[in-house]
């Protein structure tokens, strides 16, 4: 079994930029001040900084030397899974998270174990990070575990007990809904702004689901300051873009991405993802504000003071899917403070942080209207002009894949059965439409990274195609009705899932207990949120968990228990009447893509006047593939890598033109010289 682990590199004696001999006591000592960073070593907060645009200034690592970096010291969490969690370092200890969401601090230095904490409950969800706070006297963590918020010293690692109860808070709570039923769950960490914490979180993607509010906490007390309600209450800006008391049933319309804070102008900048149910919904007529949107709140008082819309109606979850970047860019031969939010779709916005001014033209255009019954997608859409998408926007023949003339011969059969229209064409009953770029970008979770001090914004993507569609619900309170309503959109209709990202439930009886798949019903796990609103031990409970188990072959008998697995003894989840039939990579039939290479990339870079070269090659000849260039005098440069490319050449392209770091190891980098455009 392979643990995860957290390690680090160094040249020689080096790690963090600090001299590993000596007492952390006297590195911190001498490290050198910059502005908005306690220390030049520290990585006080997800992304690096308050601007989240993951820039070290640190030189002792270089393109001459990255080389010869070698493996410093490795941490072993004693867990298995993944880690998608960022680490914080602060005064030379780094803090971080185990796989189910154990919190622990190390000397940053040598590695060395400070402390761990353990909350007692099991993490099942991606917990992406954690935030730290302090003022002259206190030092504090603010970290979730599953739906709690616990405040922990820094020092210690000890639950600070007047902070709220017993040292946490539960998210469940304060959104105006019972806290029993509710799921919601913290991805990316919390920001501060002062002495406040700021919070959103992860809901279920079908109904019923939990409001997305943004909400902020007092740091010291745990005591809610402020909600800013997503889905808007009557008499709020917004409300009425929704059906009458949409507020009081619909969900989602959460920031799971995280968020980002100009401690100067006191704004939390947060993008939103798409309403509850992502890919029909005739029960939320409207653009459903404030789905889909990023917008701009007073951090003190969680007054809205601008918004954009990036997706009206969504149907879709075409969602940001990362926290916004805050940089200084040159327009029109003046300096602008911009905030720049990438795009599933492979676009990025950017506007004039304090007042939401688009920096270049965004045009709106129709789209096709949706085919089924009781369904109203919106007329328009709107996409900036520049910067062009850093991704193919349409999948046709001539991007099929050609690894063989027989894969391609069957790549293009199984396209023409297809529907392939480029952006925002509702899903339809009986034929699978294409979204590409994919369902997880474009643009990925992992964010952009941004220099400041040349305005060059990096951006990691994928350009993968992925399929779907909707079938209609059986209108019956039965086993297969509920995971058709719930489970479906996911595992598919034939529990086939989209392995490795969502596992098949073909066989799952072989692999797993009852009672493992009951907690994971419950809790959730990875990508799956839990299903709080299934009482458990109830008749929709065994039902569900006994059709799961038996793969489908029981819809109705009776449990060991002498429970009915008959659904219907108690009232059924609101109903919807299509349901997603799965999500599925368009891949051929030895498991490879079957788009032409590459699937993952990225770009680089626009000139003064905004353009990119377009991806695949299709740009100017000179910038050629797999090479990365100088900047020239009018800002212009590119460089395309595939993920054979970079796997060679990974260590080398991270130092590449100063000193941006890209959050996850990511397929491929891309420049967008956002300081000329």
């Amino acid at each position: 079994m392979k643990f995860a682990t957290i390690s680090a590199v160094g040249l020689a004696l080096s790690i963090c930029g600090a001299a590993l001999a000596g007492p952390a006591a006297a590195q911190r000592a001498s490290a050198p001040k910059i502005a908005g960073q306690r220390n030049a070593r520290d990585w006080p907060a997800y992304g690096g900084t308050p601007e989240n645009n993951r820039f070290s200034p640190l030189k002792q690592i270089d393109r001459k030397n990255v080389q010869r970096l070698l493996v410093a010291w490795t941490f072993d969490t004693e867990e298995s899974g993944g880690l998608q969690s960022s680490p914080i370092i602060v005064d030379g200890v780094l803090y971080g998270l185990t796989p189910t969401e154990k919190v622990f601090a190390l000397n940053a230095a040598t590695g060395s174990l400070l402390w761990k904490f353990d909350s007692g409950i099991k993490g099942t969800q991606p917990d992406r990070g954690l935030a730290y706070w302090s003022d002259s006297k206190d030092k504090r963590l603010l970290v979730a575990v599953m739906n709690f918020v616990y405040a922990l010293d820094a020092a210690t690692g000890n639950p600070i007990s007047s902070f709220g109860k017993e040292g946490r808070i539960d998210l469940r709570e304060d959104l105006g809904r019972d806290p029993a039923a509710q799921s919601i769950y913290v991805t990316s960490p919390p920001v501060i702004y002062k002495d406040l914490m700021i919070v959103g979180g992860r809901e279920s993607e079908t109904l019923p689901a939990s409001p997305g509010d943004v909400r902020a906490y007092d740091v010291r007390s745990g005591k809610l300051r402020w909600s800013f309600h997503t889905i808007p209450h009557p008499g709020e800006f917004g409300y009425d873009t929704w059906p009458k008391d949409a507020w009081k049933t619909s969900g989602a319309a959460n920031n799971w991405a995280g968020m980002t804070v100009d401690a100067d102008r006191g704004i939390v900048y947060v993008p939103t993802g798409s309403a509850a149910f992502d890919f029909y919904g005739a029960d939320r007529l409207g653009d459903d504000l404030f789905a889909n949107c990023l917008i701009a709140l007073n951090a003190e008082t969680g007054e809205r003071l601008w918004y954009f819309q990036g997706v009206k109606h969504d149907l879709w979850d075409r969602d940001f899917p990362a926290p916004p970047v805050l940089l200084t860019v040159e327009r029109n031969g003046k300096k602008v403070d911009a905030v720049a939010q990438t795009t599933k779709q492979g676009f990025v916005f950017l506007f004039d942080r304090a007042n939401g001014k688009p920096l270049f033209p965004i045009e709106c255009r129709n789209y096709p209207p949706s085919n089924l019954p009781g369904e109203v997608a919106a007329q328009q859409q709107c996409l900036p002009v520049k910067p062009e998408p850093f991704a193919r926007q349409a999948l046709t023949e001539t991007l099929l894949s050609e690894r063989t003339p027989e894969v391609h011969q069957w790549a293009l059969e199984k396209f023409r059965s297809l529907r392939s229209e480029g952006q925002f064409v509702p899903f339809s009953v009986g034929k699978d439409t294409v979204i590409f770029p994919g369902f997880d970008g474009g643009a990925e979770w992992g964010g952009a990274a941004a220099d400041p001090e040349t305005g060059i914004l990096y951006v990691n993507a994928n350009e993968m195609a992925w399929t779907g569609a909707l079938a209609e619900n059986t209108s019956e309170n039965t086993p297969k009705g509920l995971y058709m309503n719930q489970c479906a959109i996911c595992h598919g209709e034939k529990m086939a899932g989209s392995p490795p990202a969502i596992p098949s439930l073909v066989g799952v009886s072989e692999r797993m207990s009852a009672a493992d798949v009951a907690s994971t019903i419950k809790n959730g796990k990875g990508r799956m949120p839990g299903f709080a609103n299934l009482e458990n031990d109830s008749d929709q409970w065994y039902g569900l968990l006994s059709y799961v188990m038996s793969g489908g072959a029981k819809n109705g008998s009776t449990n060991e228990n002498g429970g009915q697995e008959m659904a219907g003894s108690e009232p059924a989840p609101p109903a919807m009447k299509y349901h997603f039939t799965g999500y599925h990579r368009f891949l051929d039939l030895d498991g490879y893509p079957a788009v032409a290479p590459p699937q993952y990339r990225r770009i680089c870079l626009e000139d003064s006047a905004g353009r990119v070269s377009r991806p695949g090659g299709e740009g100017p000849k000179e910038y050629g593939h797999g090479k990365l260039r100088r900047p020239r005098g009018d800002g212009r440069w590119i460089g395309v890598y595939q993920r054979d490319q970079l796997r060679q050449e990974v260590s080398r392209v991270r130092q590449v033109d100063r000193r941006a770091v890209v959050g996850d190891d990511a397929s491929v980098f891309g420049k967008y010289d956002s300081g000329h455009i």
